[in-house]
Formats: C-alpha cells, structure tokens, sequence
C-alpha cells in the first residue's frame, strides 16, 4: 500500500500506468508560477478576528475535499486501493489511461492552482490551513512540472508497469465478498485487454520519438507478460495461469448458487481469452521489436529532453529546489568517505584486521551472521526483531510528544507473495484502525537476510520510522484528507533512514555488529547518490555504476545488478533516502543551534510529524516557524 497512497493530484491518481509511484504525482503541461512569488508569507498581514479566520478556513478546506472526493471518483483503482468497494460500477473499471484523460487532469490541475490563489485569502486563514494551503499548491505545482516530461518517461520496464501493475492490483487489492464484487472482478479482466492495448501503442510512440528503456529490460517486460497468459484457460500445461487461479479461489469461496458461480466463471473465462490474452500477445511482439531497436545508453541523458527531464525528477524526488545533479553527486562522496570512517571505527573496535572490502566479505560469507533456513531460524529472527520493536516502543515517549494510535505487528510475509517480495517493508493498517499495521519480513532465504541488520530494519519500517510517520500522518486531527494520505519518498523515505541514526542517538546499536548494520544501510543510500546522478547526468555505463558500489557497499554483485539497473529506468527516486535524511538532520541541528538548552526533541518530531508527508521545501519552512515562535517565547 505504501507505494500508491494516494495524492490529491490528478497525476497521482492517473499515473498508475505511467509510473511506479503515483504518490509523487507525475503530470501536466506548463510549470507553474513559483510558490515563493505566489504564496504570501507566513504571518504577513494584520490581525483578523477568530471568526473570520474559522469562515475562510472552513471554505478552504471544503475546497480541499471537494477536489479530493473528484479525482478520487475519476479513479477506480484509486478507490480500490483505499478501501473503497462499495461502488460496484466503479469496482469493476480501470482509470482512464488516455492521451485526452491525461491532459483533462492536467487542466483540472491547472485550475485548482489558479483557484487556490485567486479565491483564498492566505491571511485569513488559521496557521493549520496556511499549511494545507502550501502543502496543495506545491502537490498542484509538482504535478504540472512533472507532466511536461510525461512523453520521456517509460511506461514498461522490468520494474514496474501496468502488465504487472494492474493484475497485481486484481489479485493484491480485489476483494470478491459477493456475487456483485466477483462481476466486477470479471469486468475489469474485461477491460484489462483495450487498457493494455492502448498503453502498448502509447509505449510504441515513444519508441518512435526515441524514449524506450535499455535492453535488459524487455527479456524481463516480455516474460513476465507471458507468465500471465501461460497455464489454464489459455492452453493445458497442467497449472491455472496467476489472474485464473485467484478468480477461481475468490470466487469459490462466496456463498453462492453454484449456476452463479459457474456464470461467474465462465465469463472471467472469456475475458481472459477473447479479451486479456490478445492483448498480452500484442503487447509481447510489441516488446520484441522494440528489443531490437534500442541503443545502448543507459542514462537519461540520452532521450530527447533529457537534462531537462533528469532535473524535473530530482525536483520531483527530493522535493526540494536548491540541489543540483552535482550537488547530489557531491553529497553521495562525501557521506561515502564519512561513513567509511566510522566503519573502520567498528572494525578496530571488533579488533577484525583486514581491509573494509575483505570486512564486507566477512560480513556476506560468515554463517555466524545468518540464522538457520528452518523453522525455527525463522522463528528466531522474528521474535528478536519484535522484541526491538518493543525495547524501542518503550523509548520512544521521550523522544516523542505525539504517538500514534494504531497498532503495528512484526509479521512474516505469506506464502502467496513470499518469491516477489522485498526483503522487508512496511504495510500501514486502515483509517479506521479496524486492524494494526505490520512490519513484513521476508524469510524466503534466510541466507539473505543478515542478522547484523536487524536492528536497523525493525527501526526503519517499524518504530520510529514508517510506522510512526504513517500512523501519525492518518490520524491527524482538522486536516484535510489529501494531507493525511499523500506520500512524498523524500519525506517518508528520508524520516525511514533518519529513524536509524535516531536509534543511534537513543543509545540503541550497543551491539557493534548492529551498528555497522546501521552503517552499511546509510552507506548504501548514500552510495546511490553517486551512482544515480553518476549514471543520469555523468553520463556512466551500468558497469562503472556497478564498480562503484561493489568497491563502496557490503551489497553482493548480484544484489548490486538488479539496483543499478532499477536506477537506469526509475531516475531520480533513489536519491530521496538519503537527501530526505540529510534535510532532517539539517533541520534537527539547527534547532539545537539556535535553541540551545530549549531545544526539546519531541517538539521537533512533533513539528516533523504533524503535518504529513510535506515536500522538504515545507518542512523548512515550518521548522523555521517553530524556531522563531520559540525564540520568541
């Protein structure tokens, strides 16, 4: 869930076909005007009275609904990923994946911001609202930045897309609890086919125009596409192919007329051979011919605008306006070289003698650092990463003014997904907190999951870091909706990583091992600025990014391959970790600067936290507020 939380922009509602984290809303036509030049300043203008302060505020924030509620209706997979299925006409359609939809979202856009400014009177409004109002103008202005470069993104790759994006989302998100949800299901394999289509043709205009990923990836794109149209209906290998078996299984488990339920069947039966398979197949000779056209860069650089483009998504993934490529790339060095350091602090102090490449190797080889592939390994892993949870859970009221709610839980990942999934990662329970949010780890191959890691993973997707900031962000008291559900990666990502070397600062990592987990995560982030920007803008092969962080990182080369090239197709997104960490702890040392023995951890975290995910520029801002209201008095 945590990659679509859904944005109040059209783009993040409609981008689910375009790009793989809708959240950071990709669409549009023109920049907007600057938000500096457009928004007053914060605290500008005279006194105004309570009420009138209330009346503006409360027009402002209906105005915030009333666009939340519309382009949420204007997308059904929106609509499924929240939860909501009581529309069944609306359960059974995918969104709009058009050329002409497309740009209407962009108008919307448009219009929204101009509204905004034109109708709202900034000085009027309570200091919450001032917030909403610079949190929407910067999601509306983000969106028509990043919709410019809508014709040099890819649409396929084998990260994501919609052949694998949009099945995922009928087996993952589909509830089937009636005869009604079970047609919808039918309806959208029904609709599957022309959406495919019409993506497939959108993706072979941007071949011709010169924007299709590297090689590597079509083998990828083109066997996962036929994985899904191979097996039952489509021919007699013996296996129900993936989107027939979870009919089947949804389907079979409803309490129905078995003549229901077989008409139920029949006609997903159909749909997947008159209406998925066709296009799946089209799809396939597509990407075919595509693989034989590509060149071999693997930059950005290369396509039509892409300097321009490479810098929209730098903007878009830090969500910040004063940081260059090379400013990135600087960053990455420098955080490298420090890291470094403090590594083989930890290896004199483990007393290993060796360079930090053959500690690294250590590190990947040594079965003293992985638990058993049994059972009761995996029982282990589990127990110890719950009970960090709960030693950190204990702490946190400290460090912490507002706490969340909802609950969480450290859980294995199900066999159904248990071959796909990452590693570990965090899924956050409902807004209506009928059941906790959970802490997955992945325990597939206990060989790939080092034991001197833990620590850092249980505070990363855990406590304090996704958890709290998701958790806290869904029940935030008299915001708008959009506020509580928008995710930005440089926000939520970098508040992740800053949850680690908050650990650190808490007095927690008093196993060094653990402690050079922390570090060898840190590093890696770090090490992706280098090679993000190195690959994008310095215009470095795959096998130079790669040497770069075989010789930098404890990653393995096959681990490093499958990064790398995730960098090649998704440019931009992986500098957000590491960028989002360094604002806050810029931010953080700030305020100790200039307050000094005030300085009051929990009040910073409340600022950082009590507002949703905020693009960085925001986060500044009110940081800046909290420090002068403070100074102040």
């Amino acid at each position: 869930m945590r990659a679509f939380l859904i944005s109040v922009s059209a783009a993040a509602l409609l981008a689910a076909c375009g790009n793989p984290e809708s959240e950071d809303a990709n669409t549009a036509a023109e920049p907007a005007a600057s938000s500096e030049a457009a928004t007053p300043e914060a605290g500008a203008g005279t006194e105004v009275s309570a009420e009138a302060q209330a009346a503006e505020t409360e027009r402002l924030n209906a105005f915030f609904q009333e666009v939340f509620e519309r382009e949420l209706a204007l997308s059904p997979q929106g609509q499924t990923y929240l939860g909501m299925i009581d529309d069944n006409d609306a359960y059974g359609r995918w969104d709009d994946v058009s050329d002409a939809a497309f740009e209407a979202g962009m108008d919307r856009a448009r219009g929204d911001l101009e509204r905004l400014r034109n109708d709202f009177d900034y000085d009027l409004l309570t200091e919450e609202a001032q917030v909403s109002y610079r949190f929407f103008e910067f999601v509306q202005e983000n969106t028509l930045d990043q919709g410019d470069f809508r014709d040099q993104t890819y649409i396929f790759t084998q990260f994501f897309g919609p052949h694998s994006d949009m099945p995922s989302l009928l087996i993952g998100y589909h509830r089937v609890n009636s005869a009604d949800q079970a047609r919808a299901y039918v309806s959208r394999l029904q609709g599957l086919g022309p959406a495919i289509a019409q993506l497939a043709a959108q993706a072979r205009a941007r071949a011709e125009a010169g924007v299709q990923p590297p090689e590597f990836a079509y083998p990828v794109i083109i066997n996962t596409a036929r994985g899904l149209i191979t097996g039952a209906p489509f021919d007699e290998t013996g296996a129900d192919s993936p989107l027939w078996a979870d009919l089947q299984q949804k389907t079979n488990a409803l309490d129905i007329p078995q003549e229901e339920r077989d008409a139920i069947l029949d006609a997903g039966r159909a749909a997947l051979i008159d209406s998925v398979q066709p296009a799946y197949e089209a799809l396939i000779a597509e990407m075919e011919r595509q693989a034989g056209t590509v060149g071999d860069e693997d930059g950005v650089w290369h396509l039509p605008r892409g300097e321009a483009y490479y810098a929209a998504q730098l903007r878009n993934y830090t969500t910040r306006d004063d940081m260059s490529a090379e400013d990135i790339h600087q960053l990455g060095l420098s955080e490298v070289d420090r890291i470094h350091e403090e590594m083989r602090g930890i290896m004199q102090e483990v007393g290993f003698e060796g360079s930090l490449q053959d500690f690294f190797a250590h590190l990947r080889e040594s079965p003293e650092f992985y638990y058993e592939d049994s059972d009761a390994g995996r029982e282990r892993y589990l127990a110890e990463a719950t009970a960090m949870i709960d030693t950190m859970r204990e702490e946190i009221p400290a460090y912490f003014g507002r706490l969340p709610q909802a609950e969480m839980e450290v859980r294995a990942v199900e066999p159904y997904r248990i071959e796909t999934a990452t590693g570990a990662f965090y899924e956050p329970g409902p807004l209506d907190r009928s059941a906790p949010a959970a802490y997955y780890v992945n325990l597939a191959h206990m060989d790939e999951l080092p034991v001197y890691q833990m620590e850092t993973l249980a505070y990363h997707e855990g406590i304090p870091g996704h958890h709290l900031q998701s958790a806290i962000a869904q029940e935030l008291d008299n915001v708008p909706m959009f506020q509580r559900v928008t995710w930005y990666s440089a926000y939520g990502e970098g508040w992740a990583l800053y949850s680690e070397r908050l650990g650190k600062d808490m007095g927690m990592f008093t196993d060094p091992y653990q402690d050079f987990g922390r570090l060898s995560y840190e590093v890696f982030r770090a090490a992706r600025l280098v090679v993000d920007t190195g690959i994008h803008h310095h215009r470095w092969t795959e096998e130079q990014a790669a040497a770069y962080m075989l010789e930098n990182t404890p990653m393995t080369a096959g681990d490093i391959q499958n990064e790398i090239r995730r960098y090649i197709v998704w440019p931009g997104q992986a500098v957000s970790y590491k960028v989002g960490m360094e604002t806050i702890l810029d931010l953080r040392q700030r305020a100790m600067e200039a307050l000094g023995e005030d300085f009051d951890y929990r009040e910073f975290h409340d600022v950082v936290l009590g507002n949703g995910s905020v693009p960085l520029t925001l986060l500044s801002e009110l940081v800046d507020e909290y420090i002068a209201d403070n100074q102040n008095g």
